[in-house]
């Protein structure tokens, strides 16, 4: 425990921890608006959003895969005419 030799440093002291609460006060509200932003339902269509896009961009692609596996196999099964001149 502290021992104080004056009222001014006694003053002092209960101005600084004033201060500090203030400080912690403000930033208590600053996180508390920062929760409540990110939990706000447009962040989360945000969010889905964007996991819809890469859904549906995962099922395109191995569409897309699928179909150039077809393609590249017909193209071995048959045969290909030659030109006779």
């Amino acid at each position: 425990m502290k021992q104080y030799n004056s009222f001014v440093e006694i003053d002092e002291r209960l101005r600084i921890l004033r201060l500090q609460r203030e400080i912690d006060t403000e930033s208590i509200k600053l996180h508390l608006n920062q929760a409540k932003s990110s939990l706000y339902p447009t962040r989360w269509v945000g969010g889905f959003n964007g996991l819809a896009q890469k859904v549906i961009l995962t099922f395109a692609i191995k569409k897309l895969s699928d179909f150039s596996r077809r393609f590249r196999g017909l193209g071995r099964n048959k045969e290909i005419p030659l030109r006779s001149e």
